[in-house]
């Protein structure tokens, strides 16, 4: 009987990716269902062979702790190199954008909030 071993919801497809390079270059035979038509059902990693779910799962664990240890060096090298894109820096990139952005947010809130005004008055 086939056992959940990995489930893909919200990974990256990079991290999919070497998860099943992983799984293949250690010979542990396992199989992908897909999330469906509208993504509603299970989109996993499955194992045919309940035997080798502890290599596999370990083989993840280690593998899944190396990834954090590469990206969170990634990203502070990025930010030592200042090529991390802060806040401000996002909103001068695109102003128009997020004057857009921040007129709708305010409009909303104005629709939401002015009933309860009129009602006090």
């Amino acid at each position: 009987m086939a056992k959940l071993l990995f489930k893909l919801k919200n990974v990256f497809d990079d991290e999919a990716d070497e998860v099943r390079q992983l799984l293949t270059e250690n010979n542990i035979d396992f199989y992908e269902s897909p999330a469906g038509n509208w993504g509603i059902s299970l989109h996993a990693l499955w194992l045919n062979d309940d035997a080798q779910f502890a290599t596999a799962t370990s083989l993840i664990d280690q593998y899944q702790q190396n990834r954090t240890k590469r990206i969170k060096a990634e990203v502070q090298a990025q930010k030592d190199r200042g090529e991390q894109i802060t806040f401000l820096q996002s909103i001068l990139n695109k102003p128009l954008q997020y004057l857009i952005y921040t007129g709708f947010i305010l409009f909303i809130l104005y629709i939401s909030i002015i009933p309860f005004i009129e009602i006090g008055h």
